[in-house]
């Protein structure tokens, strides 16, 4: 009794607007879901019913139960397109529902109480199971709408209250006879069915619970993203500014655009210049990861033929190659290999990976940038034959503000965000960034597009032009 009062406290809770309007759209989804499963449990109860017992009573149930069904069904394609706002419809559903159920748990309690009736010997196993089960599904999938539930139990409590009647009223036995045994035994049954359902609800109400814990966290998870978003682009900004003068100046004193620099200044001033770049490409990068995190990325794509996004990327290494003594060479494609992407983006990318090259290879080494055709793809690739990558380091090497040699003494410095960018901008291209390496021989990393027919191309097929330094 607890339990039942339990359930009614929680009832009123479940009236209100947000919860009703909730619990009535779960319900009639996972009607929709079932009703083929019931269709058939009913059908295949009625055929049996009927070998054995009087098929005009069984099946004028079962089609009472079958019309209730086909009502169900009729509701839930009309309740599709409530969004679950408006409390009027809510209630109008709701009202419609408890008509079907209060139909179908009827006949189904009437095709029961039908067979224990033509029984004419003690003992009703046949019917009360068919009660029990239709009483068990109710508690399994009626569990998101306690006054639904309820009703449709009540319902069955009556048929199950008859069929244990029937015996005592038509046999007046004694109290040591079995036929009390099983009145009892029915008894019991009912404790169970209730039982059952208030632990299956409570469970439901649980897992709401639980879900709205969930959408909460979410919500401040969120909102905590969007403040470390807007708290990136305002800095990123604010430096960005400043930064780009103290550059310039720097530039200009380390070009001796102002005047004669002493030789003892020349290293220091070397030094700020270099780091200021360093900090500028770390604020580029921060904005970068911003502007995707918010979505705020724009692309512009347009047909562009591999070989000549392969030269632009390396051109714009040259210097930076030429600094540190490597030699990098191209390896282009002798057929049309035209894919579809934002240029600049698409050269931030490739250049990204050259850098990574000619930073990871030692001096004097090479680099190789080779693009070819496999299939319906086009895969640019860039060669190096640096340190290597061990094994299971795929998600730092593609990770944010991560990198494989993490330690305070690694080679090669960087903001660990270049790849991370790389991946997503690649994503955005619905193409594939990877990577091959073995440890002291080098790394291949590969961009795959999807390669555009040829009527597609922007321009002739592009002649190789060789070796780039």
């Amino acid at each position: 009794m607890e339990n039942l009062k339990s359930i009614w406290v929680n009832r009123s809770d479940w009236f209100s607007s947000v919860g009703r309007e909730q619990s009535i759209r779960d319900y009639i989804r996972l009607a929709n879901q079932l009703i083929w499963k019931r269709q058939a449990s009913f059908l295949a109860a009625a055929i049996l019913a009927a070998f054995y017992y009087d098929p005009v009573t069984v099946f004028a149930c079962y089609i009472i139960v079958a019309l209730t069904e086909m009502m169900d069904e009729l509701l839930g394609r009309r309740s599709q397109s409530w969004d679950g706002k408006d409390p009027v419809v809510g209630r109008r559903i709701l009202r419609r529902i408890a008509r079907n159920t209060a139909l179908s748990a009827v006949a189904i309690s009437l095709f029961s109480v039908n067979i224990a009736v033509q029984q004419g010997e003690p003992g009703h196993f046949t019917p009360l199971f068919f009660l029990f089960s239709a009483a068990v599904f109710a508690a399994m999938y009626n569990s998101q709408m306690v006054g639904i539930l309820m009703l449709r139990l009540s319902i069955y409590a009556v048929a199950f209250l008859s069929i244990a009647f029937l015996d005592v009223f038509r046999y007046l036995p004694p109290l040591e006879s079995r036929i009390w045994l099983e009145f009892f035994t029915i008894i019991f049954v009912l404790y169970f069915i209730v039982d059952i359902s208030v632990k299956f609800y409570t469970s439901h109400q649980e897992r709401l619970e639980q879900m709205e814990l969930i959408r909460e966290e979410n919500e401040r998870t969120k909102a905590a993203l969007e403040v470390k978003s807007r708290f990136l682009a305002t800095v990123s900004h604010e430096l960005r500014t400043p930064l780009t003068s103290i550059i310039g100046s720097l530039e200009l004193i380390r070009n001796e655009k102002l005047g004669p620099l002493p030789d003892t200044v020349k290293p220091a001033i070397g030094i700020a210049a270099k780091n200021g770049h360093r900090l500028a490409a770390l604020i580029e990068d921060l904005l970068d990861m911003q502007k995707i995190e918010a979505g705020e990325m724009k692309f512009h794509f347009n047909p562009i033929d591999a070989n000549a996004l392969v030269c632009e990327a390396v051109e714009s290494t040259a210097g930076f190659a030429s600094k540190l003594g490597i030699q990098v060479s191209t390896n282009l494609c002798g057929e049309d290999c035209v894919i579809k992407g934002d240029r600049g983006r698409l050269i931030q990318v490739l250049s990204n990976l050259l850098s990574n090259a000619l930073k990871f290879s030692d001096e004097g080494g090479a680099v190789n940038v080779k693009v070819e055709v496999r299939g319906s793809r086009v895969r640019i690739s860039v060669h190096d034959e640096g340190t290597g990558i061990p094994a299971g380091a795929w998600d730092r090497v593609f990770g944010k503000f991560s990198q494989v040699d993490s330690s305070n003494i690694r080679k090669v410095g960087g903001t660990g965000l270049g790849l991370n960018i790389s991946k997503q901008i690649v994503q955005r291209h619905n193409a594939v960034i990877d990577y091959v390496s073995e440890l002291g021989v080098g790394s291949t990393f590969f961009v795959e597009f999807d390669r555009l027919k040829d009527e597609n191309s922007p321009n002739p097929v592009f002649k190789p032009l060789g070796k780039a330094a």
